[in-house]
């Protein structure tokens, strides 16, 4: 399993549209789940160590920054041939389990992955009002293990981009497990 880094903010990329299955069996689309002070898009999966490593406080964070009008989707996108526990069955139980406050969206054909340049787990995009790329950067420091004190990147770029309509211009890469392309 290798570690990979996506590329650092495309400041001003226009969020590619999407329709994709939640885990409640709705559709839900890119324009469903926008906030009235943007949108956090995250490519996650159930297996991938770095995202059970933050996933406990990435929902606390994502609760808080719905109060600040930020709304939030996952996306798993990878094959789970491989990776069974990546299966729409397991999406459905972490979710229920973990009392996911965002949808939870199966990317099967991983078109959407491809079409946002989704290259890990965890990937974030972060993007103001008007779909525009503010922040694709780390949770945090954690790696596979949870790191001990939080600097909460993730949280304060979204912040700023509640309040200002623009990220950071300072950003760390996230890191995590690659996405697993079909063949």
């Amino acid at each position: 399993m290798a570690s990979i880094n996506p590329p650092v903010c495309e400041f001003g990329w226009q969020a590619p549209d999407f329709r994709l299955l939640n885990v409640d069996g709705k559709s839900v689309s890119r324009d469903d789940v926008m906030g009235k002070h943007g949108l956090l898009v995250m490519f996650i999966c159930n297996h991938c160590p770095y995202v059970k490593a933050i996933l406990p406080r990435l929902i606390a964070d994502v609760r808080e920054l719905q109060v600040l009008g930020v709304n939030t989707v996952a996306i798993m996108s990878n094959d789970p041939t491989d990776y069974p526990e990546d299966g729409f069955e397991h999406m459905q139980t972490i979710a229920k389990e973990m009392v996911f406050p965002f949808p939870y969206l199966l990317d099967e054909t991983q078109q959407i992955a491809k079409n946002y340049d989704a290259v890990c787990t965890p990937d974030f995009f972060g993007f103001n009002n008007q779909f525009a790329l503010q922040y694709r950067g780390r949770f945090d420091e954690s790696r596979k293990e949870t790191a001990p004190e939080s600097t909460r990147d993730l949280f304060k770029a979204m912040k700023l981009i509640a309040e200002t309509g623009q990220g950071p211009k300072e950003q760390i890469a996230s890191i995590g497990c690659s996405i697993k392309w079909k063949i």
